[in-house]
């Protein structure tokens, strides 16, 4: 192995840590769990920990495996171990569960029946593939969701059952949605092998049953990989645990990271169980808390602390910090979601003068769900103020991106039917609808892909000649560049087929957007000009031959998140979801929308679990701020249309009085006197055109709570469209009976049904 030497000196890795930092750094073998509470430096513990192990113990970096839940966070931690190591630690595998599963099917995937260009889909294309199985199978996709279905099947894969497994427990159960889920489960996993493709679970699902069902590859990797090191333990779900199970059990040597307050994706899977047993699987496990907070203010963490002591099913620890005393948080009662916008971004205004040396990069906003972003938005742009939202409208999900992706995806897999009817008519080259219908029968009967049917196009009956002409054309064009594909870098590849197709010039011509289409293409054409493989893929030896550059770009594009895209250095306040915002850090925080109903959400009242993950995820989001806290909520809010009111959230009644101070907006001051009178009056004469002054309209009037009126239509993820017959009760306490198409009669609490009106109903 070559010798890394710090330029820095030998133990340099060892001086800046703490005592307990230093306990986790120096453990050798066996297994080890670090609970690091929120800005507690584990970013520093892993990264040193593995050039403790390459200096001081002679391991060699191939025999390291370490594993992050963000791509930015694999290039930030390999980018310290090489300054720290003052070299390159050659080697070492970095990255994501994904990434890392994508990089071992780039290895194995014809173990499993796949070829080694297999193309990912995203959670579009997934979707989409999802719902062309249902058109195939006569499943109405408007009576059963794509989207709903596309969660069904994930879940299933996360908890790593088999399409035939799931069919033998709903195939022929009593849930329609369940059973039809089982009928497009298998039929969605043919689809995928059949274009030589999978979607983003399978990137956790495939390398465990590669493992599972090719011995001689998991001994490979279980004794290359001696060591193994995992951030954000507390989110892996079961198929992500098995991955570890498989590879590290054996030799124990596996170091887990994580914070159990700060578990907050059990709804896509996560399971708080493998850190909270963590003891229980590994008996032999050395357990070292981090509770030093680096990061926030003493009042800031006394507000988290107290905050989460509420929940029940934690590990337990405390926070604690040099930086004594700091600003009390802010609690603010604004009107509607329009005052609350307009107070932020003038607050925002005026700090950012006062103390933040003309910067906006240090406010961030953060809120429980993305449709708050709206009111927030609009008054950033009336105000002039510059702002980048982290989610909303992905920039590899433009449609503009979408079309050139589509295009190097069946460039780089000619199998990969859904890029081909994706571009196959774009720019416009005059095969319609009926011309590709004709094409996809014809290749069905001929058993052939739809490429091979197009370059043989002249033989399709009832296929007019300007259609089988341009459809030859476009299998030409495609199998000219898969040349080209092996031969120059995907830059310059990208930049002569934007040429070719005078793309640009397309887009530019579509309207008021062009220019803003055409810019987002240009992008994408100058971050594959930048685009290096080698941060993606390493080979022991020389790739195959049949292997491209191109292909590693498309893996690394289908494998960029949210947060790989925020830009910590753009002088804008950052908008995001409280989920998008775990890991990052601002000096002033906002958290907009602190109200029952709203956070926590109202399906989580009557469900313990669900009610401790909103309070992590609150914890979160207290824990985001260095400085300053802001929580704002509003008296009344626009939701889906109608207007619903709200109290104060019982997450900030948690923070004690002593450490919180409250305000109000002008405009609240101007509606009402003393703080509060207005809220109850207000609700009290919309809640109901019957109000009963018994109840407790805080508690009853919060924001998910939906009115539904006889006669209305309506729908249900399982059971289908119906039509309400009845309707009782008030509140929280909310009954409907719907006559569904399906299944007839049923009385649902509507808190819980989770109903949605039908346009028209």
């Amino acid at each position: 192995m070559p010798t890394l030497q710090d330029p820095s000196g030998a133990r340099n890795h060892l001086d800046t840590l703490n005592p307990e930092q230093r306990e986790a750094v120096e453990h050798l073998e066996g297994p080890l769990l670090v609970l690091a509470g929120a800005g507690s430096g584990k970013t520093r513990v892993l990264t040193s920990r593995v050039v403790h192990l390459i200096r001081e113990h002679g391991i060699s970096p191939d025999r390291i495996l370490a594993v992050t839940f963000t791509n930015k966070a694999a290039g930030e931690m390999r980018e310290r171990i090489r300054s720290m190591l003052g070299g390159d630690p050659a080697g070492i595998w970095i990255g994501t569960f994904h990434s890392l599963g994508a990089r071992l099917l780039r290895r194995h995937a014809e173990l499993l029946g796949w070829a080694s260009t297999f193309t990912i889909f995203d959670a579009e294309e997934s979707l989409r593939e999802i719902k062309r199985v249902q058109v195939g199978l006569d499943i109405d996709p408007k009576r059963w969701k794509p989207k709903a279905l596309r969660t069904v099947l994930s879940d299933a894969k996360n908890q790593l059952v088999s399409p035939e497994e799931f069919w033998e427990d709903h195939g022929e159960g009593f849930d329609l949605f369940l059973r039809q889920a089982a009928r497009v489960y298998p039929e969605y996993q043919s689809s995928l092998k059949a274009q030589n493709a999978f979607d983003f679970d399978d990137l956790l699902v495939k390398p465990i049953q590669l493992f599972e069902g090719h011995a001689q590859v998991l001994e490979r990797y279980r004794s290359r990989f001696g060591f193994l090191l995992v951030d954000e333990y507390q989110d892996t779900n079961r198929a992500q645990y098995r991955f570890l199970e498989l590879l590290g059990k054996e030799h124990g040597n596996l170091m887990v990271v994580g914070d159990d307050d700060q578990s907050i994706y059990g709804w896509r899977g996560a399971d708080i169980r493998n850190i909270l047993d963590f003891e229980g699987t590994f008996p032999d496990a050395k357990v070292i808390r981090l509770e030093r907070n680096y990061r926030s203010t003493e009042r800031i963490l006394q507000a988290a602390n107290e905050v989460i002591r509420q929940n029940l099913r934690r590990k337990g620890k405390t926070l604690h910090t040099d930086r004594a005393g700091g600003d009390l948080l802010t609690v603010v009662e604004c009107l509607d979601e329009r005052d609350e916008a307009r107070w932020i971004v003038e607050t925002i205004q005026g700090w950012k003068e006062g103390a933040m040396d003309g910067r906006y990069r240090g406010f961030s906003i953060l809120y429980r769900t993305n449709a708050q972003s709206r009111a927030l938005e609009d008054a950033f742009r009336r105000a002039g103020v510059p702002y980048q939202i982290v989610g909303g409208v992905r920039f590899y999900e433009r449609r503009e991106i979408q079309d050139v992706l589509a295009y190097l995806r069946i460039i780089s897999n000619p199998l990969d039917e859904a890029a081909f009817l994706r571009v196959v008519n774009y720019p416009r080259r005059g095969v319609g609808d009926t011309s590709k219908e004709r094409l996809v029968q014809w290749a069905q009967e001929e058993r052939m892909t739809l490429l091979e049917g197009a370059r043989r196009a002249t033989e399709i009956p009832d296929l007019r000649g300007q259609s089988a002409a341009s459809l030859e054309r476009f299998a030409e064009l495609i199998q000219v560049y898969s040349g080209r594909a092996a031969r120059v870098s995907v830059g310059r590849l990208l930049e002569e087929l934007i040429e070719e197709l005078d793309l640009l010039t397309n887009l530019r011509d579509e309207g008021p957007d062009g220019e803003d289409r055409a810019e987002n293409v240009k992008e994408l054409v100058a971050g594959a000009l930048d685009f290096d493989a080698r941060l993606v893929e390493e080979w022991e030896g020389d790739p195959p031959d049949h292997f491209t550059e191109l292909d590693l770009f498309l893996q690394h594009v289908a494998l960029v998140t949210d947060v790989d895209r925020h830009d910590p250095d753009s002088d804008a306040v950052t908008l995001m979801t409280l989920h998008n915002a775990k890991g990052l850090e601002f000096p002033i925080v906002f958290i907009a929308g602190m109200e029952d109903g709203l956070f926590p959400l109202s399906r989580s009242f009557d469900e313990p679990e669900q009610l401790e993950e909103e309070r992590r995820l609150f914890y979160v989001g207290i824990t985001r701020a260095e400085d300053r806290l802001v929580l704002t909520h509003a008296r009344e809010r626009r939701r889906a249309g109608d207007f619903t009111y709200g109290s104060l959230s019982s997450f900030v009644e948690a923070v004690p009085a002593e450490l919180r101070e409250t305000e109000r907006t002008p405009a609240v001051l101007r509606r009402s006197g003393p703080a509060g009178t207005g809220t109850r009056r207000l609700a009290r004469t919309r809640a109901s055109e019957q109000p009963d002054p018994d109840l407790d309209l805080d508690m009853e009037l919060n924001q998910d709570l939906p009115r539904f009126t006889k006669g209305e239509r309506v729908a249900h993820g399982t059971f289908g469209s119906g039509s309400v017959v009845d309707v009782d009760g008030f509140g929280r306490d909310l009954k409907v009976v719907v006559n569904f198409d399906s299944v007839g009669r049923k009385k649902l609490l509507a808190r819980y049904a989770d109903l949605t009106k039908e346009m028209g109903g």
